[in-house]
């Protein structure tokens, strides 16, 4: 059994003072290689095409997957009585209870994380906006920058693109691409609810409204 590396406690316990760790009968053992796979803690190695159990002290307290899952049964543990003895006679349950009380709350402020970060991402600062018609007469523009006026918002990257500079004076259906920012960063959904207001009052047409 491999001493070498002091292992943390096992709710207070010394691990050293917990006969739990596997054992595996060579003669049974075919090399499989199930033990070495499965166990996460790095308890098995492949020795001359045999599992040698080179940190038994480091297996989890009372699991024994490794055992479970052998083909050959090569693996054995020690009887649990000696580790429900351990727990009565240590009194483990209060140090239990405060480390439950301290994984709860591990666990709130992880939830409380998770639940802002989904609020942020659902935020959205910035859109692209895509409007076609004639906007030759209906002073689109001065009525989007009223929109803005004296407000945290911003309109950025405006093109407006018309078929011909005598078509736009005739009524030429055009095509105007723009970009609502917002300049503190904060949710522009319903700013941006008032740009396609605008947009249907001046009997344009939304193409669409794009969040980026």
């Amino acid at each position: 059994m491999s001493t070498s590396t002091e292992k943390a406690p096992w709710h207070g316990i010394p691990r050293g003072d917990i006969p739990w760790y596997p054992t595996i009968d060579a003669e049974t053992c075919i090399g499989c290689q199930l033990c070495y796979v499965t166990c996460g803690r790095n308890v098995f190695e492949m020795k001359e095409a045999h599992a040698v159990a080179v940190d038994p002290m480091n297996c989890a307290v009372g699991c024994s997957t490794c055992a479970n899952i052998c083909p050959t049964a090569a693996i054995s543990f020690p009887p649990l009585d000696a580790v429900w003895k351990l727990e009565r006679e240590r009194q483990i349950f209060r140090t239990v209870k405060k480390e439950a009380q301290r994984k709860e709350a591990r666990e709130e402020v992880r939830k409380a994380r998770e639940a802002a970060q989904k609020a942020l991402e659902a935020v959205s600062t910035r859109a692209k906006v895509e409007i076609a018609g004639e906007f030759g007469e209906k002073r689109f523009l001065v009525r989007l920058e009223e929109l803005i006026e004296g407000r945290p918002f911003d309109i950025v990257n405006l093109r407006l693109e018309v078929p011909t500079v005598k078509g736009a004076k005739q009524k030429a259906p055009s095509y105007m691409t723009f970009e609502v920012t917002s300049e503190r960063q904060e949710d522009i959904s319903a700013f941006l609810g008032e740009i396609k207001q605008l947009v249907h009052d001046a009997s344009l047409v939304l193409v669409s409204d794009q969040r980026l």
